[in-house]
């Protein structure tokens, strides 16, 4: 379908106000019209098959550069802290929604029956009090003439889901997760944003004290996170004798993505006015790209933990950024002596290195080019960004993991993957996914400047055609939407990608509200 026949001449200022090429829009409606193609999975990462276990001498020489790295000030903190907390209040919404006087006995009733939402309720009612934002709620619905622990006792369940969840309430799963309370401390309960700054101070703090950290958040809560960085800016710099250069920023609307009905033509609203949605968490690589960074620690918003059980987290956190830093210094070491004519045994070495170190692979025909082919193609393969990813043993938690994946040139590489990223109809393919021993927690180091110190631009490097199509609905309608290639997935693909095995103690997410009852997020 030609470019005449999809949009109008409004259509095209839309487009272009979006900040979005018309061209741009097409590269999109043709992604939904042949379906991004699957990744062809050979095997999942294990221990000594593309995952590192590092030994003793390893970690203390990765604790030692990280220390160096920190001392100069390469190192910051970039957190993804858009996201609303709809999904952690998902059931609890539910409920409100179909059961408007709620009540105990109901709940127990259709608990008993198997209905899920109804026991996340009944559990939920049952350790209100160990939730660190119930002190709010209980102050909130006091001021507006309820007791929240008479209505306990009375069983009235659908009047406290009201307080906490209505616009008039405390209108929690309407808050960036950034800003709920998370933990409970005797001198006031955290948000997770501010355990983020808590754990900056413990693994970016340069020479002179400074911690930088970056949060890319959603316009309309940007005003409410300078709030709350306001309220505990001087405590935690106190608490920590640090000072923090933090930073925010927003996704851009230029990487918005156009929406298509379900026979790909684009989505009108109402008004007849193109519809663009946010193209996800992978449209933050312009954000990384523009950061003036150089080793970058990229961690989930939720992936927190209270002061007494932070040990192992800022542990790892070091050990990953020291290793990232070794492995970039032998990598700047071999691009050195790559340059101008070099011996065979110099690109031997490298080659040896690629393979056992990067566990990178080479073009079938390598072997057969001449030296000077094979000089300019390593070349080519070390000077990219770098990233170490912390994985944790696989415990059944939803997500993606470490694979080796075969590119369409037939070469082998590491990379995160998500099951959506996997052919549902290949047996085969389905069954690797499933065998993954590891689950990827997103716990990322990753090293954004060349051997020259310059910046790497790096949507050079993003694989384009790794978007996720979803279904959704507006005004009663179903649509298809696209998003772009996720951070640590197809944004990250051309990357040089390391995987190391952490403790399951530093992967703690909340992805649910009751995994706030879970021990590391209570008190000790």
């Amino acid at each position: 379908m030609g470019q005449a026949n999809r949009f109008t001449t409004a259509d095209t200022a839309d487009i272009r106000n979006h900040g979005l090429s018309v061209e741009e829009a097409e590269r999109q409606l043709c992604l939904f019209e042949k379906s991004p193609p699957h990744l062809q999975l050979d095997r999942p990462c294990t221990l000594g098959d593309g995952i590192r276990a590092l030994s003793d001498a390893e970690i203390a020489a990765a604790t030692a550069a990280h220390a160096a790295a920190s001392h100069e000030g390469r190192l910051m903190k970039f957190v993804p802290a858009s996201g609303a907390a709809t999904r952690m209040f998902q059931a609890l919404l539910a409920e409100r929604e179909t059961a408007a006087t709620l009540n105990r006995e109901d709940a127990l009733l259709r608990r008993a029956r198997g209905d899920r939402n109804a026991d996340t309720v009944v559990r939920f009612m049952e350790a209100i009090d160990r939730f660190a934002f119930a002190d709010d709620l209980r102050a909130g619905m006091a001021a507006r003439g309820y007791d929240l622990p008479a209505l306990l006792r009375r069983g009235e369940f659908g009047t406290i889901l009201d307080a906490l969840l209505s616009p008039e309430g405390l209108d929690v799963s309407a808050r960036p997760k950034g800003l709920l309370q998370f933990h409970r401390y005797p001198e006031g309960n955290r948000t997770a944003f501010e355990e983020h700054l808590a754990e900056a101070a413990g693994t970016v703090r340069n020479r002179h004290s400074t911690c930088r950290v970056h949060f890319t958040v959603s316009p309309e809560h940007e005003e409410r996170f300078r709030k709350i960085l306001a309220a505990v800016y001087d405590t935690i710099e106190r608490r920590h004798d640090i000072r923090l250069e933090d930073d925010f920023s927003t996704q851009k609307r230029s990487t918005d993505t156009i929406a298509v009905d379900l026979q790909h033509r684009p989505f009108r609203t109402a008004q007849g006015a193109l519809l663009f949605r946010p193209g996800g968490h992978g449209a933050l690589i312009e954000n990384m790209s523009e950061l003036a960074g150089d080793l970058i620690f990229v961690k989930n918003i939720d992936n927190v933990v209270p002061d007494w059980r932070r040990a192992d987290t800022l542990k790892w956190k070091k050990i990953l950024a020291g290793l990232l830093v070794i492995i970039q210094r032998n990598i700047f070491d071999h691009l050195a002596r790559l340059q101008g004519r070099p011996e065979p045994a110099v690109v031997e070495s490298a080659l040896r290195f690629a393979h056992e170190d990067l566990c990178l692979s080479v073009p079938a025909q390598f072997d057969r080019s001449s030296v000077e082919v094979q000089r300019q193609r390593l070349i080519e393969i070390f000077d990219r960004p770098v990233r170490v990813c912390g994985v944790v043993r696989n415990t059944g938690e939803p997500g993606g993991g470490p694979f080796w994946v075969r590119g369409r040139d037939g070469s082998l590489s590491l990379q995160i993957v998500e099951s959506a990223q996997v052919d549902p109809a290949q047996q085969e393919q389905q069954a690797i996914f499933s065998a993954a021993t590891h689950f990827n927690p997103v716990d990322l180091v990753c090293g954004v400047r060349n051997h020259r110190g310059e910046q790497f631009d790096l949507r050079r490097f993003v694989d384009s055609e790794a978007v996720f199509i979803t279904r959704k609905s507006m005004d009663g309608r179903d649509l298809k939407a696209l998003e772009r290639p996720g951070l640590w997935n197809g944004a990250m693909a051309h990357w040089t990608t390391v995987f190391v095995e952490v403790p399951g103690s530093t992967f703690t997410p909340v992805k649910t509200v009751l995994d706030l009852l879970r021990p590391e997020h209570q008190p000790a």
